[in-house]
Formats: structure tokens, C-alpha cells, sequence
């Protein structure tokens, strides 16, 4: 039986069915890309999948990224999963929800911005998939956001202006919207300031797309409150009603996206009382953003 791709809008995010991705052939993966090319967004529910078989079918799109929380204090005794996953549950080591007062939870609620996975890395990522083991009864939805249709409907005056145009992503700058700032020095080390573009051409399609994130700060070659208060006015474009998609989990759904042309957000629900074990693993992209198309990129 073919696998059956059912759109949710004719171009942005599909459901999949009659597929296992623990088990599929040649044929079936190369479904798998073409519709991913085309809607950036895919649902597969009722899969069930062990660590293992969840980091093969990632491993189809490229390399693993390691979670960013290795940087954490005391990570060799903090992470709940392999470091492959980004854990992106409220469960503490032990399997416990999280407390009130956790670090954890505090830099975990910037999830709730409209973000791209991995953007803060010079190397930025591809494509993610998220896994859900268990959700809570209520809340807990995740929106995306198509960048690809937000370009498309920008007037050409500004499609003009933003090309060649490089912000500065740090993951420092998402988490100050949210009032975080307790890094240790050791995290920022390890996650400076990284260039991206603005705007970059998929080349499995040649569409062009927006590239943003909460992670921007600035833009280069701009003011300061000039550049930030772009980055706000597309992202706020970026996610109108029309752009947008919002999942509501089912456990074992894996949902996986294209990290070069969406945004996400994760909305909120009672994470004190419901527990939410979702594992995402990433695979990073061939290259910088800016180094893709050959733009020189210095962060002053």
C-alpha cells in the first residue's frame, strides 16, 4: 500500500499515513522527502519507535546535532536522555515533574517564543523530529509558521530590502526576552553570536524564505533599535493567522519540519500537574546560512 499524504493546506504541513518509520523501504523515504520538501511541516501518528529507531529515521536527513544542554551545569547528571535528544518534556532526571523554581523550567519557557531550532549555531540545523511518549490531557499545542508563504506575500520593495541582509542570532537574545540571563561562563563560550541571512533559497525547491527566530537580536549594518524592531515587524508578519498551523498532540505522533523555512512555538498547558515526555532529535544543515550563498559575514 502506497503511503497516503493528506495536506492541510495545499502547501503548508501534511499528515502521513500507512508508514512505519522504523521500517521503511527506499520507495517510502523518498515520499517522505518529496512531500517534506513540498509542505515543511509532516505528521506521522501512531508510530511507535524506541531511541534507536527515532535517531535512524532522523539520521535519513542528515547529522545529529548534540542538545545544547551538555553546556549546563552538572549536565552528566541532569540529562534524562541521550544527547542526541533535546529533551523537551517537564520531567526531571528521575522521571518527576519539574518544580516551580527549576532552572530548567526557566529556560525552557522561551520555547513559548516563535523560534528556529538551532539558528544560535554557526552550523544551524535542518530539520527537526519531535516524538511524543506521553502529552497531558489539555494544552501543550504546537504552532509553525510557514516562512516561505510569509516571503511570498512581503512587497517586492521589501523583498529588495532584505536581501543580503545577515542578523546575529545568540540564544543569549531569546532568553533575555523572557527575562533569563543566568548563563555560566561556560555556555557562553560555547554559544557566541552566529550570522545568518535574513532571507535564503531553498535548493530543493529555489523558494525563497524568510529565516527567522527569537534568537535574532540585530541586524548587521544597522542600528541597534532599527535592526531589532525589524526582526520583530517580520516575525509578527511571519505569524498571521494565514501563515500558521497548530498541531494538537496525540501520543506517538513524531512530527518532523524543515528548520531552514518554518518557525515554531510551544503553547502553553499546566506543566505542575500534567506530565509531558516529547524528545526531539535535529540534524544539522550542510552549511551556514550566509556561507550557502556566498555572503561574507562579519559580526562586529
Amino acid at each position: 500500500m502506497a503511503i497516503e499524504i493528506v495536506p492541510v493546506t495545499p502547501g503548508f504541513a501534511a499528515e502521513v499515513g500507512d508508514v512505519d518509520l522504523a521500517r521503511l523501504t527506499p520507495e517510502e523515504l523518498e515520499a517522505v522527502k518529496q512531500a517534506f520538501w513540498t509542505y515543511a511541516v509532516l505528521v506521522f501518528p501512531g508510530q511507535t519507535l524506541d531511541a534507536e529507531q527515532h535517531l535512524a529515521f532522523a539520521a535519513r536527513f542528515g547529522p545529529h546535532e548534540t542538545t545544547i544542554a551538555v553546556h549546563r551545569p552538572d549536565a552528566d547528571k541532569k540529562l534524562r536522555v541521550r544527547r542526541e535528544f533535546a529533551d523537551v518534556s517537564n520531567l526531571d532526571p528521575e522521571g518527576r515533574i519539574w518544580k516551580a523554581d527549576s532552572r530548567v523550567r526557566e529556560f525552557e519557557r522561551a520555547n513559548r517564543l516563535w523560534h528556529t531550532d538551532s539558528s544560535f549555531k554557526r552550523l544551524p540545523a535542518l530539520a527537526s523530529f519531535l516524538y511524543a511518549r506521553s502529552i497531558p490531557p489539555v494544552g501543550g499545542r504546537t504552532e509553525f509558521a510557514d516562512l516561505r508563504a510569509a516571503y511570498d506575500a512581503l512587497p517586492e520593495a521589501t523583498q529588495r530590502r532584505l536581501e543580503g541582509r545577515v542578523a546575529e542570532h545568540c540564544i543569549a537574545h531569546s532568553r533575555a526576552r523572557i527575562g533569563f540571563t543566568a548563563f555560566t561562563e561556560e555556555e557562553r563560550k560555547a554559544m557566541p553570536p552566529v550570522p545568518q541571512l535574513l532571507v535564503r533559497t531553498l535548493p530543493q525547491s529555489g523558494r525563497k524564505t524568510l529565516y527567522l527566530a527569537s534568537h535574532a537580536g540585530r541586524i548587521v549594518g544597522l542600528p541597534e533599535a532599527d535592526g531589532r524592531a525589524l526582526i520583530d515587524e517580520l516575525i509578527a508578519h511571519a505569524t498571521q493567522r494565514q501563515f500558521v498551523y497548530s498541531h494538537r498532540w496525540r501520543a506517538q505522533d513524531l512530527v518532523m519540519w524543515d528548520d531552514r523555512c518554518t518557525m515554531h512555538r510551544a503553547m502553553g498547558y499546566d506543566d505542575l500537574r500534567f506530565p509531558r515526555d516529547v524528545q526531539r532529535a535535529t540534524v544539522s544543515d550542510v552549511a551556514n546560512s550566509c556561507e550557502q550563498e556566498g555572503v561574507q559575514a562579519v559580526l562586529a
